[in-house]
């Protein structure tokens, strides 16, 4: 049985965040022309999880979150569909962050905004009220500024602190005139508008389609298989 990598979004209401998300897995399959690769989205958009799975569950594909942090998605909802389909949990891939393949694609994204080497980071995630997902984008700040050879402050875009406003006034009041905000987020949409707000100097775009992310979601699908002993592709 040919193995099926099945990707799982977030979802969004803004057509652009699935047209990134099919994009980047248009990256995914030039990578790895033997695997099958699948799209499904946990909300507000189609396919939904459980209709793909429903379709694929005797093909024993591998999940692999596109999610950038360990939150209530990965750890309780995604587990929770495997079950209902009889999968085991060694299905299931871990979230994509933080991983440093993601701070070599938001180093390229903030170089392709303009942002010159010496500008202080704010690193924008999405925000949530799990710690562990907020505890995640820290320690991708951390990554990136091992990267970039420069402190970066995490910050979230909603449901925890400090904001990107705050982020980026901090380091105004530290005497930082041009700050640079990265975008820690895998797809245009509410989000990445709300990022583009702040009073930042430059302010990358998703990660989207960039080819270290492809990398990483081949990676974490690998892992995961090796975990199930599934057959090569090859």
């Amino acid at each position: 049985m040919a193995p099926v990598l099945l990707a799982v979004a977030h979802g969004s209401r803004d057509p652009a965040a699935a047209a990134s998300t099919r994009a980047l897995l248009r990256v995914v399959r030039f990578l790895r022309p033997e695997l099958t690769v699948r799209c499904c989205f946990l909300d507000l958009a189609q396919p939904a999880l459980s209709d793909s799975l429903a379709q694929l569950a005797h093909q024993r594909p591998i999940l692999v979150p596109l999610l950038l942090g360990t939150g209530h998605h990965a750890r309780v909802d995604l587990p929770e569909a495997l079950a209902a389909v009889g999968l085991p949990l060694t299905h299931l891939a871990p979230a994509l962050g933080p991983h440093p393949l993601l701070a070599e694609a938001l180093a390229d994204r903030l170089t392709e905004a303009g942002a010159p080497s010496h500008a202080a980071v704010v690193l924008a995630g999405a925000g949530s009220s799990d710690p562990t997902a907020v505890a995640d984008t820290a320690r991708m700040a951390e990554l990136l500024a091992t990267r970039l050879d420069r402190p970066v402050i995490p910050a979230h875009l909603s449901a925890a602190a400090p904001t990107p406003h705050q982020a980026v006034a901090a380091l105004h009041a530290a005497g930082h005139p041009a700050v640079a905000l990265a975008g820690y987020l895998l797809s245009p949409g509410f989000f990445a508008r709300r990022a583009a707000t702040t009073a930042a100097t430059w302010t990358s775009a998703p990660l989207a389609a960039h080819p270290a992310v492809a990398r990483l979601v081949l990676r974490r699908y690998d892992e995961a298989r090796s975990a199930t002993a599934l057959p090569s592709a090859a």
